[in-house]
């Protein structure tokens, strides 16, 4: 562990990082050629998995969903709606993260658009840059948990565990995520009203009328959910509709050339090759933990600490905490979760709870300082806002999110509801 934390962070790439400390670990308890063989097999099974395909399927989806500019639209609907009220603004923003966030899959692409689309709209309406900069940091973190999400996938890929529970799995917290920031929005307004003035009255025809850009789309996030939902497809099945579900909707918008199309395919198989190497060198790296039981010794270690399952379980949580502040999210999962999971399935936990809750974790990695890669994202697209003011306003919506995090641990039915009745 130590010789890992130590390449990473003197810069070598994460997933390289992992396949080379787990082929040396390998190395040392079984044996070179052993490794050779575990190395050669874990990459070529894993690269034409059936299951790795739902990676860059739903990135694709992803890519041609931003290409068609939908996040402005959305934005738009979400302010005919609840513009009015003080906090608006705001409001309509988080609603347009959550449903930008349920196409794009990305936390940091949805912090980006979402940059660049609303705050300038806040700006003009007078909202004060603090509450602007943490509404859109903390709505950008929707991207990982609202279904489909690449990281419940590499989670799922290696845990083993259901990827579509994982995905419905998602909804509930999701959901909740949006519910407790409006509130912390409407609380904030209702402290300082100056910080979130209302905005413009819409008519009703207005509000119908303004749902027709978006409506598609969300019809799309639907029939995929739903389906894998009621067992009509598989997540992966559920990809390739995604996909090409997105690229029909991107061409009904007149949105798609040649030119987006070829940049939309080149962007996908950029990251997923990034995916699949930090990916592949998790599951070398996991390969590495099992062999040498680490899971069993510090569950024997955990035993002598009396302590109980669920303390287990809130060191493990504070942990993630910590390396929240100096890893991104992403790269913390997968560093993590092959260290974590087992230990946890052997504490008698749920691992599909046990991933949701780990994406919880990440989420609010991503506006943690130093590091809050979501406030780095905000400070590179707006340049005139500080990262002091940023992770000031970023504060309540934080709190928020410990609160929310608790609230899934102790009460696992939030995440598992869904997944246990699903076809």
């Amino acid at each position: 562990m130590l010789a890992l934390l130590f390449l990473a962070f003197i810069g070598v790439p994460l997933g390289f990082t992992m396949m080379l400390v787990g082929f040396v670990g390998f190395a040392v308890v079984r044996g070179g050629t052993a490794a050779v063989a575990m190395l050669g097999q874990t990459i070529t099974s894993n690269s034409i998995s059936y299951t790795f395909i739902v990676v860059p399927l739903f990135v694709l989806m992803g890519n041609f969903i931003y290409r068609a500019e939908l996040a402005s639209d959305i934005y738009r609907a979400s302010y005919a709606w609840l513009g009015r009220f003080r906090g608006g603004l705001a409001m309509s923003t988080i609603v347009a993260c959550g449903g930008f966030s349920a196409v794009s899959g990305s936390s940091v692409a949805t912090a980006a658009t979402m940059s660049r689309v609303a705050y300038p709209e806040m700006t003009k309406y007078g909202y004060s840059p603090s509450l602007s900069a943490g509404t859109i940091a903390a709505g950008g973190t929707l991207g990982i948990l609202i279904p489909p999400s690449v990281i419940l996938v590499l989670y799922g890929i290696i845990t083993e565990a259901d990827i579509g529970a994982l995905f419905i799995a998602g909804i509930i917290p999701g959901i909740l995520s949006i519910v407790s920031y409006l509130l912390v929005i409407v609380g904030l307004t209702a402290i300082v009203p100056g910080a979130g003035p209302k905005g413009e009255v819409f008519g009703w025809r207005q509000r119908w009328a303004s749902l027709r850009g978006v409506w598609p789309v969300m019809a799309l996030f639907l029939f995929v959910i739903g389906g894998i939902y009621f067992g009509m497809f598989t997540p992966t099945e559920a990809g390739g509709i995604g996909a090409v579900g997105a690229l029909g909707f991107c061409l009904l918008r007149k949105r798609m050339t040649m030119s987006v199309f070829l940049d939309s395919i080149f962007e996908a198989g950029k990251m997923t090759a990034m995916v699949f190497t930090v990916a592949l060198g998790a599951l070398v790296f996991s390969n590495f933990i099992e062999i040498a039981r680490m899971p069993a010794e510090l569950k024997a270690w955990v035993e002598t600490l009396s302590l109980s399952p669920m303390q287990v379980m809130w060191l493990i949580l504070g942990i993630y905490l910590l390396l929240g502040c100096v890893f991104e999210g992403a790269g913390m999962v997968l560093l993590t979760v092959p260290l974590f999971a087992p230990l946890v399935s052997l504490l008698g936990f749920d691992l599909i709870w046990f991933g949701i809750v780990v994406v919880v974790v990440t989420e609010i990695s991503l506006v943690t300082p130093p590091i809050g890669m979501n406030a780095f994202v905000m400070k590179a697209v707006i340049p005139e806002l500080s990262l002091s003011s940023i992770f000031r306003g970023i504060a309540p919506f934080w709190v928020a999110d410990i609160f929310r995090l608790a609230l899934i641990v102790l009460y696992p039915p939030i995440a598992l509801y869904l997944p246990s009745i699903m076809g």
